[in-house]
C-alpha cells in the first residue's frame, strides 16, 4: 500500500465504524450515483459501495490508482486533480459527493462542490475549526465570510467529531463531518455570488465597527450614502456586521449594488 504523501495532505481514516456513519450520512441509495474525491487506500469507497448504486471517485495520487482499481472492480476510479475537473461530467448530473478532503484545499473544494450544477447533498470530512465555522451562526466567535458564503447557498450541519487519533498519519487538530444540502432557491443569484462574496469579506473586514462605518469603508462612500444604503436594506446603523444573517447580508449588498457600489 502507497503511503500517505504530505505533500498530497493525505491522512487516512481506517475506522470501519466511522467511515460508515460517514457513509449513512450521505444518505444515499441503489438509485444514486456518489462522488467520492480523494478515495485514498479506499476506507470510506467500500463503505459507500454498501449503500450506493454506483461509486465514481477521483483521486490525485498516480501510486494509489493501481490498487482501488484492483480493490474495487464496480468503482469508476478517475485519475485527476479535483480541482480541475468537471465533476458533473465525471459522475454524471445529480450525484451526492462524499470525501475525506485534504485540510490545505478545504476551501477551494467546499466553493466547488457548491458552484452551479449543485449537488441534493454534500457530505466532506474536514477540520474541525473549518466545520465550526461553516456551521456558525451570527455572533458565534467562529462566524464569519466562510460562514455567509457557504449559508446562502446551502443548509450546513456539524454532524460529528473525529479525533485525529483515528487517522494515519495522526494530524495535529480533530476532524468533523460537514453535511451540506443546497438549498432549492439560494439566497444569492449565481450571476451574483462573486460580488456578493467581495462584500461578505470586506465588511467583515471591519466586523466589529458599526455597520454604517464598515459599509463606509468598503465603499469609501460618505455617511449620507452608507447610511441610505443600511437604511435601504432596514438594517441598524450601529449593528456590527459580525452579528448580520447570510438573508440580512443579501439584503444589504443589494442595497450596495443598486447605490452603484462594485467589487474592485
Amino acid at each position: 500500500m502507497s503511503r500517505p504523501k504530505r505533500r498530497l495532505g493525505q491522512h487516512f481514516l481506517r475506522d470501519p465504524r466511522i467511515l460508515d456513519r460517514i457513509a449513512q450520512a450521505v444518505g444515499a441509495t441503489p438509485a444514486d450515483t456518489v462522488l467520492e474525491i480523494g478515495p485514498g487506500p479506499g476506507g470510506l469507497t467500500a463503505a459507500l459501495l454498501r449503500y450506493a448504486g454506483r461509486v465514481v471517485a477521483i483521486e490525485k495520487d498516480a501510486d494509489l490508482i493501481g490498487a482501488l482499481r484492483a480493490g474495487f472492480p464496480a468503482v469508476t476510479v478517475v485519475e485527476g486533480d479535483a480541482l480541475e475537473l468537471d465533476w458533473a461530467a465525471v459522475a454524471g448530473p445529480g450525484a451526492l459527493i462524499a470525501g475525506n478532503i485534504p485540510y490545505n484545499i478545504t476551501s477551494p473544494l467546499l466553493d466547488k462542490a457548491l458552484a452551479p450544477p449543485r449537488p441534493r447533498r454534500v457530505v466532506f470530512l474536514v477540520q474541525k475549526e473549518v466545520a465550526r465555522r461553516v456551521g456558525a451562526r451570527p455572533g458565534d466567535g467562529d462566524y464569519g465570510a466562510l460562514t455567509v458564503g457557504i449559508q446562502a447557498v446551502a443548509r450546513a450541519e456539524v454532524l460529528f467529531t473525529v479525533p485525529a487519533g483515528a487517522f494515519h498519519p495522526v494530524p495535529k487538530v480533530d476532524s468533523a463531518v460537514l453535511r451540506l444540502e443546497p438549498l432549492e432557491h439560494p439566497l444569492v443569484p449565481d450571476g451574483e455570488v462573486r460580488s456578493f462574496r467581495s462584500a461578505v469579506v470586506g465588511l467583515f473586514g471591519f466586523r466589529r465597527k458599526q455597520l454604517a462605518r464598515a459599509v463606509r469603508e468598503l465603499t469609501g462612500w460618505g455617511a449620507e450614502q452608507a447610511g441610505v444604503a443600511v437604511h435601504s436594506a432596514g438594517l441598524e446603523p450601529s449593528v456590527r456586521p459580525e452579528v448580520l444573517s447570510p438573508a440580512e447580508f443579501i439584503r444589504l449588498h443589494r442595497a450596495l449594488v443598486d447605490g452603484g457600489w462594485r467589487p474592485a
